[in-house]
């Protein structure tokens, strides 16, 4: 096993062979991964309008006065905590 300098990044590689194979790059480059996703769907944006949702049921949970809302705060709560799962995968 002969390693001849540190792998990608600095690390060094880790297969039987010796030899480390970048990834390779997306297709259309990394500038354009970011034009075509749509401003609206980024990260930061989303995350903020889950983490309301989730609030909001929780705070539907807890109200002792309305009961149609404290028979929607569970499926509030859930839909907000399946939405951030899902869009704390989308680029930033």
């Amino acid at each position: 096993m002969t390693h001849s300098g540190p792998g990608y990044g600095g690390v060094p590689p880790e297969d039987d062979a010796g030899l480390f194979e970048a990834p390779a790059p997306r297709l259309g480059g990394a500038e354009r991964d970011g034009r075509r996703w749509p401003g609206l769907l980024r990260r930061g944006p989303m995350e903020m309008v889950a983490t309301v949702l989730i609030a909001a049921g929780v705070l539907m949970l807890m109200q002792p006065f309305v009961l149609v809302l404290y028979t929607w705060s569970f499926l509030v709560t859930l839909v907000g905590t399946v939405m951030f799962i899902v869009v704390s995968h989308f680029p930033d």
